[in-house]
């Protein structure tokens, strides 16, 4: 029709219905990665499955949000077929990022036992890399996280499946199937393990540019492993101290860095690692307080302190909005995000401070209209409409974003 949008939106809302991936726009996303698969060879070829794929995840995971069981199972179908047919590829039966989004696929399709099977045959054949694999400690790493949120307290979680995974890891032998316990000998060895493991790695020097980025995405499954593994054979302060004890030394290393050559270019990529851990440390202590009772102020701080130095990461935001929403005093979030808009050029503080005041109201009208059905409260709530027209026009005005398209479409939403 001319002015489909791309991809999907999924910021605006149109009445009842979301909007999704239009059939256009799919059309010419599909086509893309048809014609580039047939230009491409070796590891090109293989990192175009891998975004292949997390594009089709991403619409497996739209469909699980919208709850569109019948579309699921559909969408469900079309990606695992993708999926085996990539796996098929002899180019790809050992590409463990492969074989780690299809076990994840199967995981959010809901066939758990699956998901187990594939994450299972992937350990077994990728070889006794152990700690030392970059891969080996991702694919690990979400087999255990996946693992965790099934859980439904962390008591007696030192005898789980997500254990043995993470002790194993350390053992530099042949993955071994989960059959139903983990010796303690076992979990001491592999604490000790994971401890010099760890100080190696924040103590070696890369060479070359492609060592640097192994070496990052090295450090942060590492240190991923090691603080979900003491988070459930000791407790939250001992995963707590592994992220702080981590993230201390790369910012050290960052700043003495920066001072040696004049210019950030790190031992190893350090923003991007140092963000990482932060976005591992939030999502646990999120997980943690889902499933026990624990203060709030420790996420807060942590959220608002890597929100000032990456003020563009959406994950964060959500996460800080999510929070939010639990707490009836706005003073404080509205002075951060007032904070953060000024320090910044990013778009991101202003989207989020927009999407937390909309929620806002649409609480405060929902307590309103309670039990009335339609009718509209005697007194309208001016004051949050005002504010968000604000924060529109300010935002608009800001050199990002003039040139958002999306900002434009959410203000003309909502002034409709």
């Amino acid at each position: 029709s001319g002015f489909n949008s791309i991809g999907h939106m999924d910021a605006m809302s149109r009445s009842r219905h979301q909007i999704g991936h239009y059939k256009e726009g799919e059309e010419f996303i599909q086509n893309v990665f048809h014609v580039l698969s047939q230009i491409l060879t070796g590891k090109e070829k293989s990192n175009l499955a891998i975004c292949w794929l997390q594009y089709e995840i991403s619409k497996v995971i739209q469909c699980l949000q919208a709850k569109k069981k019948k579309k699921l199972k559909a969408q469900g179908r079309k990606s695992k077929k993708l999926a085996k047919n990539f796996l098929k590829a002899p180019d790809n039966r050992n590409n463990l990022s492969l074989w780690k989004l299809y076990a994840y696929l199967e995981w959010l399709l809901g066939n758990t036992d699956d998901s187990r099977k594939v994450f299972d045959t992937a350990l077994c054949t990728a070889g006794t890399g152990g700690l030392r694999s970059a891969q080996l400690c991702s694919l690990s790493l979400l087999y255990a996280q996946l693992e965790v949120e099934v859980l439904e307290s962390i008591e007696g979680a030192v005898m789980s499946r997500a254990v043995h995974i993470l002790t194993k890891l350390t053992e530099n032998g042949p993955y071994v199937p989960y059959s139903g316990q983990v010796l303690p000998v076992n979990v001491l060895k592999a604490r000790k393990t994971y401890e010099h493991a760890l100080q190696d790695c924040l103590s070696r020097a890369p060479v070359s540019d492609q060592d640097q980025v192994n070496a990052t995405d090295q450090l942060v499954n590492l240190v991923g492993c090691y603080a979900l593994f003491q988070y459930l054979t000791v407790g939250i302060d001992a995963a707590v101290l592994i992220y702080t004890q981590a993230s201390e030394k790369l910012e050290a290393s960052g700043s003495q860095n920066c001072e040696n050559t004049g210019e950030n270019s790190g031992i190893l990529n350090f923003p991007t690692a140092l963000e990482a851990v932060t976005l591992l440390h939030t999502n646990l202590l999120r997980f943690h307080m889902k499933i026990s009772v624990y203060p709030l102020n420790p996420l807060r701080e942590a959220l608002t302190e890597a929100l000032k130095r990456y003020p563009s990461n959406q994950s964060l935001w959500r996460s800080y909005i999510h929070i939010q929403r639990k707490s009836h005093s706005a003073s404080k979030a509205r002075r951060f995000f007032d904070s953060v808009t000024r320090s910044s050029n990013s778009l991101e503080p202003w989207l989020f401070a927009i999407q937390a005041e909309q929620m806002r109201k649409k609480l405060t009208e929902k307590v309103q209209r309670a039990d009335v059905g339609e009718i509209h409260c005697t007194i309208p709530e001016t004051g949050l409409t005002n504010r968000i027209v604000a924060l529109f026009e300010h935002a608009v005005q800001s050199e990002n974003g003039t040139h958002c398209p999306l900002l434009w479409r959410m203000y003309l939403n909502f002034m409709v």
